[in-house]
């Protein structure tokens, strides 16, 4: 398939008598849309010296969506025919019944291209990412006699979708996708420890694998496994933490971002529900939802709804100023839409999603914010965490951490956990770095069981007594 070849034109309709469809079923509905999508996707695991596995997928199907105030007729196949176009027709518009709404506007367009539209899976071809595979695998096992176990992957996608409103509005959009991840078992003795680093973003593998990116990933998954070889039990208390740029976004992306989302804020299930115009972080603290920066994982030039993506300030030195929100919700509760509605794929629902979720920077460097701390801790990067988004409660896993004592980074620690609430956690904000960083490209992020690639950022950090959960009493 070529990335020129409209979709809608392979159902087996003539595009008048598509629309006319489109019209007839959504006649009534204060919105819907008929969603396409074709999605390439191919995956390469190379794991203890050998490839361990290899996938090349297809996908393509439809998703037919009705919108009668808080209600959705959804129904979806990956049969393109008229036949199942119309079975979907009649599931859907069930949800209209007793429902006479006026159907929306379709969303303002735009030229905007945030990424190529280059398909990443045939270059380079198989047998290359195979030896390349080998290659990195052999890199790091000369590189240091530590080296236990290496684990390479190589992912890409290509997807192309097309939103249909009715009246005949069609928006595009092509999306490549890739992501190099490595892992790095080190072991000394007994004692085996692990690291991890990997890039990506919207492109062609190009920049990602050329032999400079690849040895720097390489380098980093060895070094903070080299690093965690060397960790002590973390202690546990309440300690000032100081938290570094970049990856370490991932924890105000889980405990605040999601409580930003429209739906959880119209249905009243965020601990941010109700607080718009107050106070809910430190002052200095400003919070933004950037769908546009060219190139990035989380970056779309539309949502799944045709939506333009924006800019959207959500905290706004320390005061709560917007939500993200899709076009259901953003009607429901009165307010515009900011290009946050995305599923998983065709077979989903649409739902206000975080595209690349950062806090801004302040005008503090790095070093001054580490000499100011006394006892603490320096939470480098995180692994896994747990979030309840109507309490607020979080508990994040530290994958590289050190003590600080007399504002000087010391021993690394194994073990941490940082405990907490979202809303108080950012009231505990002291210092914001003036070193703003985006992850490098890693992110999904999970919500009623869809998964969708997301950025993360944050400039360096200290956040006053925050609770610690730790091997060591």
């Amino acid at each position: 398939m070529s990335a020129a070849s409209p979709l809608i034109e392979r159902f087996d309709l003539s595009r008048g008598s598509l629309d006319a469809l489109l019209s007839d079923t959504l006649k009534g509905a204060d919105d819907g849309e008929l969603f396409v999508e074709y999605r390439e996707s191919e995956g390469l695991v190379f794991d203890n010296g050998r490839l361990k596995s290899g996938s090349f997928n297809v996908d393509q199907g439809f998703g037919l969506r009705a919108v009668a105030g808080e209600a959705v007729g959804y129904a979806h196949a990956g049969e393109m025919s008229e036949a199942a176009l119309r079975r979907a027709a009649d599931v859907v518009t069930a949800v209209k019944s007793g429902h006479s709404g006026t159907y929306s506007e379709a969303p303002r367009g735009t030229n905007a291209r945030l990424y190529g539209d280059e398909n990443p899976i045939p270059s380079p071809g198989f047998e290359a990412k195979v030896q390349l595979l080998q290659e990195i695998d052999a890199y790091l096992r000369t590189k240091d006699p530590e080296v236990r176990q290496v684990t390479v992957s190589l992912a890409s996608s290509w997807q192309t979708v097309e939103i249909l409103r009715a009246g005949g509005v069609l928006v595009r959009d092509v999306r490549p996708l890739v992501r190099i991840n490595v892992s790095v078992v080190a072991g000394r003795g007994e004692r085996q420890e692990t690291g991890s680093f990997g890039t990506g973003g919207r492109a062609g593998f190009g920049e990602f694998l050329v032999e400079e990116n690849w040895k720097n990933v390489a380098d980093e998954a060895l070094r903070q496994a080299k690093v965690n070889l060397e960790a002590v039990p973390a202690p546990a208390g309440s300690f000032d933490i100081v938290l570094s740029s970049g990856w370490p976004g991932v924890m105000l992306h889980e405990a605040v971002g999601h409580g930003l989302e429209g739906d959880f804020n119209r249905k009243k299930t965020s601990a941010f529900a109700g607080l718009m115009g107050q106070q809910v972080a430190a002052r200095g603290v400003t919070v933004v939802d950037d769908g546009t920066v060219p190139g990035r994982r989380g970056s779309l030039t539309v949502d799944d709804e045709g939506t333009p993506t924006n800019r959207t300030v959500l905290i706004d030195d320390g005061v709560l100023v917007g939500y993200m929100q899709d076009r259901q919700n953003a009607r429901l509760m009165g307010v515009e839409g900011t290009g946050n509605g995305r599923r998983q794929s065709y077979a989903h629902v649409p739902m206000p999603r975080m595209t690349n979720t950062m806090m801004l920077g302040g005008d503090k460097t790095p070093e001054e914010i580490i000499a100011s701390v006394k006892d603490g801790i320096y939470a480098v990067s995180f692994g896994g965490g747990q979030v309840d988004t109507t309490s607020g409660k979080f508990v994040f896993g530290c994958t590289e951490a050190y003590r600080i004592r007399d504002g000087k980074v010391g021993e690394p620690l194994k073990g941490a956990m940082l405990i907490g609430n979202g809303p108080e956690a950012m009231r505990r904000v002291s210092m914001i770095g003036d070193d703003l960083k985006l992850d490098t490209g890693i992110g999904m992020c999970g919500k009623q069981g869809q998964s969708v690639p997301v950025g993360v950022g944050q400039p360096h950090l200290r956040m006053d007594q925050m609770t610690v959960g730790g091997t060591e009493a």
